[in-house]
Formats: C-alpha cells, structure tokens, sequence
C-alpha cells in the first residue's frame, strides 16, 4: 500500500491538478487569518470546510490521471482494489497533513499563538473533513463516473449536502459548532464516527463495483 501512496503522490505531482485547489485553498487561509483579535475557532470552521472541498478535490484529481488502460496496469501491479483505493486514500490524506499544518502554524503566527487545545481541535477538524472530502471523491472520480461533466455534478451535488444540510449528521454539525461558538464535544464525536464510516463505506463500495465491473 505504501508504494502505492508514492506511486499517486508521484502522479499528482506530475500533472501539476493540485495547483488551483491548493492556490485556492491559501488564499482562503490568507483572507481568514489576518485579524489577531479574531476568535480561531469560527476561522477554523471555515477553512476546514475549505480543505473538505479541496480534499475531494484532489481525489478525483488524482485517479482521474490515469486512462482505463493505465489503470488495468496499475491493478495488475498492486493486485488488489483495495490497496490501489487505499493507496490513494494515504496520497491525498498526506496532502492534507500538510495543508492543515500550514493552516495551524500560519493562524498561530498571525494571531500571536494558540493553545494545545485549540491546536488539536483545530487540527482534528480539518482532518475530520478531509476524510470526508476523500469520501466523497473516490465514487465521483473515473473509477466510476467516466465522464467529467457527470463527474463534477456528482461531487458538487455531494459535497453540498455534507456541508449544508444540517439534519446530516457529517461535517455540517460540527462546523456550525466551530463558527457559533457552540459546544464541540457532542458533534466532534459525531463527526469522528460519521468521517470513518463514510471513507470505509464509499472504499468498500468503490471496492465492490470495480470488481464487479473489472
């Protein structure tokens, strides 16, 4: 599996797709992180909705690299579905580490430092929502939609209801939580629950039809 995270993370690079939602996602960090005075909480609901978007993003980025021939090839050397989606899950998870850290070290910088607990929840949050960002994009990419326009409508239709529809219990409690202040513990643990059981349910789905289909 691990030479399968090199293997994607070498083809993002590659093709250079990560640009405009990496771009996109530091000026939103730029625009966020400016005011000292500013509580960090709200900010960190914002751009951990950002990087969710992002995270999906990347993913369908990423597989969508690959023709249908490459991608017979690429099963062929891994032999298994699985370690090919988990492969891509670490790639774009990794990216993720990444552009949360710069979130956490620029709002720390820029608003005069933070405490441990603000640091991890912060941290938590936008992890949480990258596991959903990937959720989302491994059935929106050509794994399973093949054509592009399909593919958009599926991810933009997806990513609206996590982050909008309020009665679903993914993201959108708790980053309502973060920007109103309000009390975390109950949608964290919500949020963590509902971020594992939906990146195993869209793997082992993705999984399944590949199989089936292949």
């Amino acid at each position: 599996m691990l030479a399968m995270t090199r293997y994607y993370l070498a083809l993002l690079g590659h093709s250079q797709r990560y640009l405009p939602a990496i771009l996109a996602y530091i000026a939103v960090n730029t625009v966020l992180y400016t005011d000292p005075k500013s509580p960090l909480l709200p900010q960190y609901g914002i751009s951990a909705g950002s990087l969710l978007v992002v995270s999906c993003w990347l993913t369908i980025a990423m597989l969508d690299v690959e023709d249908p021939v490459q991608r017979l090839v690429t099963f062929s050397h891994a032999r298994r579905w699985r370690s090919v989606l988990g492969g891509a899950t670490l790639a774009v998870f990794g990216c993720a580490v990444v552009l949360i850290l710069v979130t956490v070290l620029w709002s720390g910088l820029r608003t005069g430092g933070f405490t441990i607990g603000t640091f991890a929840l912060g941290a938590s949050a936008h992890a949480l929502c990258a596991l959903f960002g990937i959720a989302i994009g491994l059935p929106c990419s050509r794994l399973l939609v093949p054509r592009v326009g399909w593919s958009v409508l599926a991810a933009v239709f997806a990513l609206a209801a996590v982050l909008l529809v309020k009665w679903l219990p993914l993201a959108n409690p708790l980053l309502r939580a973060l920007t109103s202040q309000q009390p975390l513990t109950g949608p964290f643990i919500v949020a963590v629950v509902a971020a594992v059981a939906a990146l195993l349910l869209s793997a082992t789905a993705v999984g399944y039809l590949l199989r089936r289909n292949a």
